[in-house]
Formats: C-alpha cells, sequence, structure tokens
C-alpha cells in the first residue's frame, strides 16, 4: 500500500507531535483490514446464502418468493442488533479503547457464525431451526454494530491528518473484501458440487471456515497499539479528575446534547450507501434467478468481479477525497449511482454476462466513492471522548432504515410491480436525501483529530486557509 504523497511537515500537527513510522502504520491498516474482512465476509455470507438456500432449509413449506422474503427477514434481523452493538461497543470504546472492544467483535462474529454452521435445518428440528438462525444473526449483527466505528477510528487516530482519507479508507476495503470471499467460496461450491450436494452439507463450509478466519484475525489484530489520540485524550481526562474537575458526562449522553446534527448527517449520508450497496450485492442474485431464470452462478460470477475492482477503486476513492474534500466525492458517488440504477436493470435485463458484469462493476465503483471518505468522514464529525460512539451510532442506526430493509423492499417491489422500475425508484430517492444530508454539512477533511475537542469539551474547527491545524481550546 502506497499513500499519495503529502506536503510539508512544518504545516500539521504531525510536525509537533510525529505520528507512527510507515511501517506501524502499514501494520495498523492490516489490522484493521483483516479484521474488517472477516467480520464482512460473516456477514455477506449469511446474505449469500439467505439468497440462495436458506428459504429451502429453514422455510421450506412457503412459496418460493415469499420464502426468499421470510430469509431476507432474519437478514435483517442482523442490522437490527447493529444499533445496539453501535450503543455497547461506543460506549467501552470510548472509556476502555479501540483494540480491546475490536477484539471482542471479532471473537463474537467469528463465533456466531461458525455456528451456523452447525445448525440443524427445518427437515431435522421443525421450526426451532429459524428460531436458532435468527438468534445466532443477532448476534452477528450486535458484533459488527461495533466493528466498523473500532476499526476506522484505530486508523484514522494513528495516520497522517493530510492522508487521513486515504488510510482510513483501507478498513473500507474489508466490505468487498469480505463480499469477494464470500461470494468466490459460494461460487466454487456451487461449481463443483451438485445442487443436492450444496443444499445437503456445501452450505455449511463456508460458515464452518470462519473459524480459521478468526485465528488469523486475531492474530494480526492483538499485535497493534491501542490509538494514540484515544491514549492522549484518557491522560487529560485523568489529570482534570485528580484536579477535582466535575466527572465526565456519558459518552452517548455527551453524543446526543453535543453531537446530534452530526449524526443525523452521519444517518442520511448512509442511505443511499447502504441501500445501493445491498440492491447490487444482494438483491441482483433475486433478480436474476427469480425474474431472468438464469442461474445461480451468473449472479455471484457478476458480484465476484465487481467486488475485485471495488476493492481496487476505494483508496484511490479515499485519496481523492484528502484532496478535494469528503463531501464532493461522496455526494458525487450518490449522483452517480441514482444516474446509473436504470442503466444497470437495463443491461442486466439483456442476459449478457459481460454486461451484466459491467452493470454491477459501475455500480460497485460509484459506490466507492461514498464508501471511501465515510470512514474518515465520520471520525471527523466527532470528538475523541464520544467518537466512537458518535460514529457507530450514525453508521449503524441508519442501517436499519437502509440496508437492512433494502433486499426485502426491492424484492417486495419487483414481486408487485414485475419490473424493476420501483426498486430503481426507490434507490435515486435514497440518493436524494444522501445529497441533501451532505448539504447540510460542513467539509471535514482539514480538522484535526488529535485537536478536536479531545477532551469532549471542545468541537472540530476548520483549519486555516493555508492547510495548517491550529488547537481547539478546551
Amino acid at each position: 500500500m502506497v499513500a499519495p504523497s503529502s506536503g510539508s511537515a512544518g504545516s500539521s500537527p504531525a510536525a509537533a507531535s510525529p505520528g507512527p513510522s510507515p511501517r506501524a502504520l502499514r501494520r495498523i491498516v492490516a489490522a484493521s483490514l483483516v479484521g474488517t474482512t472477516i467480520e464482512w465476509y460473516d456477514f455477506f455470507l449469511y446474505g449469500s446464502a439467505a439468497a440462495l438456500v436458506f428459504d429451502e432449509l429453514f422455510f421450506p413449506d412457503s412459496d418460493p418468493l415469499v420464502g426468499t422474503l421470510l430469509a431476507f427477514l432474519t437478514y435483517a434481523v442482523g442490522f437490527a442488533a447493529r444499533p445496539v452493538g453501535a450503543l455497547v461497543f461506543g460506549h467501552y470504546g470510548d472509556r476502555l479503547g479501540r483494540k480491546k472492544l475490536l477484539v471482542v467483535s471479532l471473537l463474537l462474529m467469528g463465533g456466531a457464525t461458525f455456528a451456523i454452521g452447525l445448525l440443524p435445518t427445518h427437515a431435522t428440528v421443525g421450526s426451532l431451526a429459524p428460531v436458532l438462525l435468527t438468534a445466532l444473526r443477532l448476534v452477528q449483527g450486535f458484533a459488527l454494530g461495533g466493528e466498523w466505528g473500532g476499526a476506522v477510528l484505530l486508523v484514522s487516530e494513528h495516520g497522517d491528518a493530510r492522508r487521513r482519507g486515504f488510510w482510513a479508507s483501507w478498513p473500507q476495503t474489508g466490505a468487498p473484501a469480505g463480499q469477494l470471499l464470500a461470494t468466490g467460496v459460494l461460487a466454487l461450491l456451487t461449481a463443483l458440487l451438485s445442487e443436492s450436494a450444496f443444499t445437503g452439507w456445501g452450505w455449511r463450509v463456508p460458515f464452518l471456515l470462519s473459524g480459521v478466519l478468526v485465528l488469523v484475525g486475531l492474530w494480526v489484530r492483538l499485535a497493534v497499539d491501542e490509538s494514540p489520540v484515544f491514549r492522549q485524550a484518557r491522560e487529560r481526562a485523568a489529570a482534570r479528575a485528580a484536579a477535582g474537575a466535575p466527572v465526565e458526562e456519558p459518552p452517548l449522553r455527551a453524543v446526543l446534547r453535543r453531537h446530534w446534527r452530526d449524526v443525523l448527517v452521519a444517518m442520511g449520508a448512509r442511505m443511499a450507501e447502504n441501500i445501493s450497496f445491498y440492491v447490487l450485492t444482494a438483491f441482483i442474485l433475486v433478480y436474476v434467478t427469480a425474474h431472468l431464470d438464469l442461474s445461480q452462478q451468473t449472479g455471484l460470477n457478476a458480484v465476484l468481479l465487481a467486488s475485485a475492482v471495488h476493492f481496487c477503486v476505494i483508496p484511490l476513492w479515499g485519496a481523492l477525497s484528502d484532496r478535494l474534500g469528503r463531501r464532493p466525492v461522496y455526494c458525487a458517488g450518490a449522483v452517480g449511482v441514482a444516474l446509473w440504477i436504470f442503466p444497470f436493470f437495463a443491461l442486466l435485463d439483456t442476459r449478457s454476462f459481460p454486461l451484466m458484469a459491467l452493470a454491477v462493476t459501475v455500480g460497485l465503483v460509484l459506490h466507492g466513492a461514498m464508501y471511501a471518505p465515510q470512514a474518515a468522514f465520520f471520525s471527523e464529525l466527532f470528538a475523541t471522548r464520544m467518537r466512537y460512539s458518535g460514529a457507530s451510532i450514525g453508521a449503524q442506526f441508519s442501517s436499519v432504515a437502509a440496508g437492512a430493509p433494502a433486499p426485502m423492499i426491492a424484492t417486495a417491489l419487483l414481486a408487485e410491480f414485475d419490473g424493476p422500475v420501483m426498486v430503481a425508484v426507490y434507490v435515486i430517492a435514497a440518493a436524494l436525501l444522501t445529497v441533501v444530508a451532505l448539504a447540510c454539512a460542513a467539509e471535514t477533511s482539514r480538522r484535526d483529530l488529535a485537536a478536536v475537542g479531545g477532551d469532549g469539551t471542545g468541537v472540530p474547527a476548520p483549519s486555516p486557509a493555508d492547510g495548517s491545524r491550529e488547537p481547539v481550546e478546551p
């Protein structure tokens, strides 16, 4: 990973307080990336399995389309648990540190995914099977609700402020990497196994592989240091407490009192990003099989190729946000997705695999323009003492209204209107909401996390026009 070139050290706080060495920073980025890849692999694997086999295995008495909707309902349950994870992990992450909570989230997610691979199906235990599936999905969602905020903050608070968008975008590549890994494993299994073998036992293999991946993730993640920005904030808090200063209010209360507008901005910004992603990667599996009468493999392969490109472009969009700002790049992605969604479905309807792969690839490239700057953007909205809580709440509470119901809403619209037009309108409406949210936000790319009210009493301040950054006094 090679970062864009930096300017003179004297114009940034890094001159006074050097950051980690390039090697150490790459290790920190790798730790966040490996962990987020595993977490997203686990989460996306469930979504793909819900579209492919869970209707038959756990809801066999339903009409095929209704069974798919029920499978997606258990998929959405994971999103419902993410805000709870955001609250719990955010609270303790702001009090105990980013690293500790990231280890806990990885263990929870990996353990739940491994357990799904061991679940009995409806044919064995009847209605208990979907109950157990839903319970494990709740654990997955709870863990992922705490993972994202900690992973992006660990990198954002370590890295060079002038290249924060670039470095913080690397944990974001964990999403397409996890999607790539999950889709790749499923595509390989469906290609090698007969339909009966895959339905009988093959679907369990990707879930059981999660146990091995978690061990790798823990080995990498335990080797990194805690965020220096967080440590400095804790030291200042301890000094104030020793001097008899009033007890700090809990991070959640502080976020809602000081940063509620920023939470709403983050939630609005997530709408187009989250909805478009799940339409492009999860709903497409339903569309190509139920509407176009094509094989599962066709949809999986299209997503597989597009996810590889998605992985590559995210750091490029992150670097561009360091030069142009978070809002312009993010807004370009939202507008781009809105303009592309009708051509996307038109290309799918050709039933030509190259054109279908092109449709998904362009869609995910445009999605990357939103997803890449999101990590730095959300980190820069909040003060250190409440940053884990604020970033996690803004990101995860919106997922309940965005990503959670997106496959179900899209599937229902497809069934009701017998075509993709209203699905496209749904995505365009989400993009408009995101553009409005961005219009209400300030540009954050010149904010210094180490000086942004690190004790929780200050607020982020834009840097001067010359690029230097001035500390915010409590």
